[in-house]
């Protein structure tokens, strides 16, 4: 009973898992230990320790285009924040500079946002991802807001026309991560705008007629 019970406890981020099995979704390793990456419920099946979300994880595709944070360091890799049940390592050999052994924290810091891609997803769920496309690179500045992953594709719109409509009234820079990360650069009230109709987007992703109204606020500028 107190094993099952355990079973369903709920773990913050960074928390110690106190059960034996090899690291599932959403659990990482350090120095032989398992830790939750996410907010959720402890499980455990066929052999595995799972955590579960309590809120929409983005579950990684092969040539998703992802918004990520800088985590972590090591010789030949940087450590990913995509919000994903894993941590994605960005190795050397997939970044357009020439890195020497110990010499990642001279391109990228803990704390950096770059746009990248989705190279490799395994049977686990674990991901590589990359730099070394046209367009992929650190972003510098600029706001972050998340949304659920699954709003992205009303955020994008048919063609991306939704997010090309929002780059046009408010003269801003905006990145759609697969993920659910979006990464937004201009003037203040224009960032201001975005995250506003974003939001109404998100809010009402399931209605019809979504796309005029979301063009009659920002036609109208107030909230």
């Amino acid at each position: 009973m107190d094993e099952e019970k355990k079973m369903r406890d709920i773990v913050v981020p960074g928390e110690e898992i106190d059960i034996e099995g090899k690291p599932g979704r959403g659990v990482f390793v350090e120095n032989g230990k398992l830790y939750s990456a996410y907010l959720g419920i402890v499980d455990t099946r066929m052999g595995y320790v799972n955590v579960i979300p309590l809120s929409g994880c983005y579950m990684p595709k092969k040539g998703d285009r992802v918004i990520g944070k800088i985590v972590d360091l090591a010789p030949m890799n940087w450590v990913v924040d995509i919000n994903a049940p894993y941590y994605a390592p960005l190795h050397v050999n997939d970044v357009p500079w020439r890195v020497e052994f110990g010499d990642t924290g001279r391109f990228l810091s803990i704390g950096d946002v770059i746009l990248a891609k989705v190279s490799n997803v395994n049977e686990m769920g674990q991901v590589w991802i990359t730099l070394k496309e046209q367009g992929l690179r650190k972003l510098e500045g600029g706001h972050i807001i998340t949304i659920s992953p699954s709003k992205v594709p009303r955020v994008i719109g048919k063609s991306g026309s939704m997010i090309q409509m929002l780059k046009d009234h408010t003269n801003c820079r905006i990145y759609v991560g697969q993920n659910g990360t979006i990464w937004i650069s201009g003037a203040p009230d224009g960032i201001i705008t975005v995250i506003k109709a974003i939001r109404m987007i998100e809010r009402e992703a399931h209605t019809y007629g979504l796309t005029d109204r979301v063009k009659e606020f920002l036609e109208r500028g107030d909230e």
